[in-house]
């Protein structure tokens, strides 16, 4: 393992320790499956980057057969209690992964911001895409209403600019749904599918104060739902489904 990967290696798992957990960020794994659950394909599925499980348990109710991959031991050991059989581990870097099994859907759900350099990880999962697979790549959206309001605030200097929160969790980059599609392109896939999940008018620790209240009620977050299937550009997060040219 080169120098640059170790450092990381070692930053993923010291951020894992670190890592805020947010009551919207489960949420928001349920409304992500909704919104790509048309493009599936039946088979295989390999996950890249569990965090604490929330989406890998979804996953494990949708495929027999599921594949998690991640550097950070912590989000590993914590997916597996709460899974458990149902999906097989692997610990490593990405950029390490060596793995010959081929994929129908592959997984990255807000891990592309944190990645050195996304366009070579684009690529070399591609390779493990099976005939006919698909790429469901889903990161944070910089044009979200918070995080324009955040702007507008003075927080942070555009819409594309690291937070605080951003730095703490080990981002590099805030996407648009036109600069993922870019990487996506430069990796050799296409464009199969596009879209947002989720209008957000507030930031994640705004939602967690107020869920549950009257405020915040499963009607309102339904509602958000839906309008961001008008304004996709306008939502918590967007999403490629991508495939082989």
């Amino acid at each position: 393992m080169s120098d640059e990967l170790n450092q990381e290696y070692q930053a993923l798992n010291q951020i894992a320790e670190v890592y805020d957990i947010y009551n919207f960020d489960g949420r928001m794994r349920q409304y992500m499956l909704r919104s790509i659950r048309p493009f599936l394909v039946p088979g295989k599925a390999l996950e890249l980057g569990c965090m604490q499980g929330d989406f890998t348990e979804i996953l494990a109710q949708e495929f027999s057969d599921l594949t998690v991959v991640d550097a950070a031991q912590s989000f590993l050991e914590q997916t597996q209690r709460r899974v458990g059989p149902r999906a097989r581990y692997i610990h490593s870097l990405f950029e390490t992964l060596d793995i010959d099994d081929r994929f129908q859907d592959i997984f990255l759900v807000h891990v592309a911001e944190h990645l050195i350099d996304p366009v070579a990880i684009f690529r070399k999962v591609s390779g493990l895409l099976a005939d006919g697979g698909r790429l469901f790549v889903i990161v944070p959206n910089a044009n979200a209403p918070s995080r324009q309001i955040a702007v507008k605030m003075g927080l942070i200097a555009h819409n594309t600019a690291l937070n605080d929160v951003d730095i703490k969790h080990g981002h590099r980059r805030v996407y648009t749904l036109d600069t993922l599609e870019s990487d996506v392109r430069s990796a050799g896939l296409k464009t199969a599918f596009r879209g947002g999940v989720f209008f957000k008018p507030l930031a994640n620790f705004q939602f967690d104060r107020l869920l549950g209240t009257d405020i915040i009620s499963d009607d309102f977050m339904e509602g958000c739902y839906q309008l961001g299937l008008v304004y996709p550009d306008l939502c918590a997060s967007v999403f490629v489904v991508a495939e082989k040219q």
